[in-house]
């Protein structure tokens, strides 16, 4: 009889649990087709396959339900998006709860080195700039995710992350041909300018009679300077408003420095030909040589080009520019302020604007932007970034910011694999369409050739078209020459802030600066050499020679031009938008 009972009880408590699992299934099916119908709409993929993608999270999470991570990356719509509605889903759909937290740039890579040189566990996950990959592939305290996607991560890696589909991987893996950081959102600085304004009859008949070519989207720095001066010193007012020919910003904080290092000398042209980053000096000035991996120098003296005659050139026209054509107290805005400042409609153009801007530039008229018309079409327009006098065919020509989650080694085991989880679930295809047309920082080509991104064309000032078009490539973050990011990028905005503060001259600023950056690079050889450190790449500091001996060598260093401002070039921009189609 106790027998039976226990039997029966067993029976009870099998039927019982059976239940449970079967309401909890039909309640995790339910809580998936609620996100994919209400928010998870447009996707590359079908409802069918976005469902089968979520059963796949689903069942990768169990063992990690009931837990809370955190993860940090900067404040841009894109993240601001995750941090409020994905990680909302993703705890209903996976059980894991994510906090999501947002900070300023320079807090994001500060929290990153801290984690780096402690070891202490700040956060499970970053999202972290790409321009750390060679910071990240010497010093391996990240994950080397093509191993981690093979090894320890491979149960919990989706079936269907697609990497190939990334329009970004390239810079997120190393110089030993792994990957260390996964592609989240991607925006590039391009050329921004008041089509509205360029299209008046009379402001194309007064340019042309004044500059004797024809009004239209710069194709190098001298038309850009001409155009700014047209704006700010004759034109002067539009529609009873002050208007400037020019927007930037100057402020003595680190974004300035990023400012410099996010492409500016290598669109005058100081860097080396090749892609997606100079070789041997890229974009910093940093020289290293082809077969090698290890920095030289950033001083003339040693190869380098960070105080060459194109470095100072472009240091000395940001610094003019901002003086002459920008709006009063634009020398004293950061990156963050600068930006949206143009929603004022005040300025004519901006020669280093950020697509990441797009979603705030497209708001409503209602809601004080300047820059959209009655029905809320943009009266501006994005085009390529016109280059300086010294930058050649073959070199990169802008920038292009690539954040990626970034997972460090101090992060222990089972929280990196929910933070991992959670990383692939705002990028995998069910949900990165919609997060695309949210923060318009597209990573994924399928999302950017998606039927719904050619609808909404028209109104986004060219952002599809750039990144539908073959000159996409031109524009590329911080590559594998610098060997330890944080470190070297946090030199830059004070050198610079000397400049526009009137403390040095932009020859002065640039080799101060080129001195400073090998101080810091002969610090790490030293550990590099006795620690290994760096993994045997860190920098080998070359002799210092007469300046006149690199300058005289082919490629770059180059040196000073006896014209600094040739003809101005442009381009209409109908016929622009010809040759991205093409």
């Amino acid at each position: 009889m106790e027998k039976r009972l226990v039997y029966l009880i067993l029976g009870l408590l099998i039927f019982t649990t059976s239940l449970v699992l079967a309401k909890s299934n039909i309640d995790k099916e339910l809580i998936v087709s609620k996100w994919i119908e209400k928010e998870f709409q447009p996707s590359t993929l079908s409802k069918t396959e976005q469902k089968a993608e979520m059963d796949w999270f689903i069942n990768a999470a169990k063992p990690f339900s009931g837990m809370e991570i955190n993860v940090l990356s900067e404040t841009i719509p894109t993240h601001e998006y995750e941090s409020k509605t994905l990680t909302k889903a993703f705890f209903e759909i996976t059980g894991i709860k994510v906090n999501h937290q947002l900070l300023g740039e320079g807090e994001v890579v500060q929290a990153v080195q801290t984690q780096m040189q402690t070891r202490r566990n700040l956060y499970d996950a970053y999202v972290n700039d790409s321009d750390l990959i060679g910071t990240h592939s010497r010093l391996q305290l990240a994950v080397n995710l093509t191993d981690w996607m093979a090894g320890e991560g491979k149960s919990i890696t989706n079936p269907g992350l697609d990497l190939d589909d990334f329009m970004g991987i390239s810079f997120t893996t190393g110089a030993d041909g792994k990957i260390y950081q996964l592609p989240d959102q991607q925006f590039a600085n391009l050329y921004w300018f008041r089509l509205d304004w360029f299209q008046r009859a009379d402001l194309k008949k007064a340019f042309k009679e004044r500059y004797h070519y024809d009004l239209g989207v710069p194709v190098n720095w001298s038309a850009y300077e001409d155009i700014a001066e047209f704006f700010s010193v004759h034109v002067k007012e539009i529609d009873g408003k002050r208007i400037y020919g020019h927007m930037d910003y100057g402020k003595r904080a680190p974004d300035l420095g990023w400012r410099m290092t996010d492409a500016w000398l290598s669109m005058a042209g100081a860097g080396s030909d090749g892609l997606p980053n100079g070789r041997p000096v890229d974009e910093w000035g940093i020289r290293m040589e082809k077969d090698s991996c290890n920095p030289v120098g950033a001083s003339v003296a040693r190869g380098g080009a960070t105080n060459s005659p194109a470095a100072v050139y472009a240091i000395r026209k940001w610094d003019e520019w901002l003086r002459k054509y920008a709006p009063p107290g634009a020398a004293g805005y950061d990156f963050y302020q600068s930006l949206p400042a143009l929603s004022q409609g005040n300025v004519a153009q901006q020669i280093f604007w950020y697509t990441a801007f797009t979603s705030s530039m497209v708001a409503p008229k209602s809601s004080g932007n300047n820059t959209v018309d009655d029905d809320g079409m943009p009266l501006w327009r994005m085009a390529p970034s016109p280059h300086g006098p010294y930058w050649k065919t073959g070199q990169k020509l802008g920038y292009q910011d690539t954040g990626s989650w970034t997972f460090l080694k101090s992060t222990p085991i089972k929280r990196r694999k929910a933070a991992w989880l959670y990383a692939q679930f705002v990028v995998s295809k069910t949900v990165s369409l919609k997060k695309t047309h949210v923060g318009l920082t597209p990573i994924r080509n399928s999302d950017i050739n998606h039927e719904s991104f050619t609808k909404r064309a028209p109104s986004l000032g060219g952002l599809v078209e750039f990144y539908r078009s073959p000159d996409r490539v031109n524009w590329t973050p911080t590559g594998i020459n610098v060997p330890d990011y944080p470190k070297l990028a946090q030199i830059w905005w004070q050198q610079i802030g000397n400049v526009n503060s009137g403390i040095a001259t932009p020859q002065q600023a640039m080799d101060g600066l080129a001195k400073e950056m090998e101080k810091v690079m002969a610090r790490m050889q030293k550990a590099d050499e006795r620690a290994g450190i760096y993994g045997g790449c860190g920098p080998r500091l070359n002799p210092k020679k007469d300046p006149s001996y690199w300058l005289n060598q082919p490629g770059s260093p180059k040196p000073k031009l006896a014209n600094e401002k040739p003809q101005g070039e442009t381009i209409e921009y109908e016929k622009l938008l010809e040759r991205w189609k093409q």
